[in-house]
């Protein structure tokens, strides 16, 4: 239990309550019950890392032989950035956001792809309070290991505070401005990252269509869906791996 201590002056966890030890690596998917999933993919022998507040984390053991964990953030950036400083105060130094996106515009993006994340446009309040001005970048070389792992394709992403949100307008501007996916949490994510001097990136799994009729997921692919985050993820963190270079 060598990484239950704070390592960020200051900052005392208190919505994170760790049960076992805590990978310096991070995959970070919103969903409690994606983390399980994921986890039981991923690792040898699971232990929760916490339960409080129903964000489900677990460590374990990776294919790789190396400690890994799996935490869930929740929804949105303020629920994000608390999950995120609190990880980093105990220890944690690399994140992949393995989230769920809507996409937008024209660029061809269906239902099920797997796409990497190269900038967000910081359309959320949680960035913002962090800093963020406009976009904001995710860590270079992770970002290219998850285009790699999920076939070559990256997007920027907008972040914003709502999920149910029928006004034109934004989304216009949003794609104007380069956009073709939507989520809630990815500039936060690379914007606290910056601040705190580790690094982070974000693979997203298309989920929705947005338009004129919103498209959505099936169940059962949505749980694919999540497992194949999972994986893309992992593996874009064992190829930039110190023994992997």
């Amino acid at each position: 239990m060598s990484h239950i201590v704070s390592r960020v002056p200051g900052v005392t966890p208190i919505h994170l309550k760790p049960a076992t030890e805590l990978a310096e690596r991070v995959l970070l998917p919103g969903d409690p019950h994606r983390a399980l999933a994921v986890a039981q993919v991923l690792l040898e022998q699971p232990k929760m890392f916490n339960h409080h507040r129903g964000l489900w984390g677990y460590t374990g053991v990776a294919r790789d032989g190396e400690l890994l964990t799996v935490q869930a953030t929740g929804m949105g950036g303020p629920s994000a950035a608390i999950v995120f400083h609190e990880l980093v105060a105990l220890g944690a130094r690399t994140f992949i956001r393995i989230g769920t996106c809507g996409a937008i515009g024209d660029d061809g993006l269906a239902i099920g792809d797997v796409v990497a994340v190269e900038r967000a446009l910081a359309e959320d309040g949680t960035s913002a309070a962090l800093g963020a001005n406009g976009e904001v970048m995710p860590d270079a070389i992770l970002t290219d290991a998850l285009r790699e792992a999920c076939g070559g394709r990256a997007v920027t992403a907008v972040s914003t505070d709502l999920f149910y949100d029928d006004r034109d307008g934004p989304v216009a501007d949003w794609v104007e401005r380069g956009a073709s996916a939507v989520e809630m949490e990815a500039a936060t994510l690379f914007q606290a990252a910056r601040v705190n001097r580790v690094l982070a990136a974000c693979v997203l799994g298309v989920t929705d269509i947005v338009g004129e009729e919103r498209h959505r997921i099936s169940q059962e692919q949505l749980a694919e869906l999540g497992v194949r985050l999972g994986e893309v993820g992992f593996e874009a963190l064992v190829r930039t791996s110190p023994t992997a270079r």
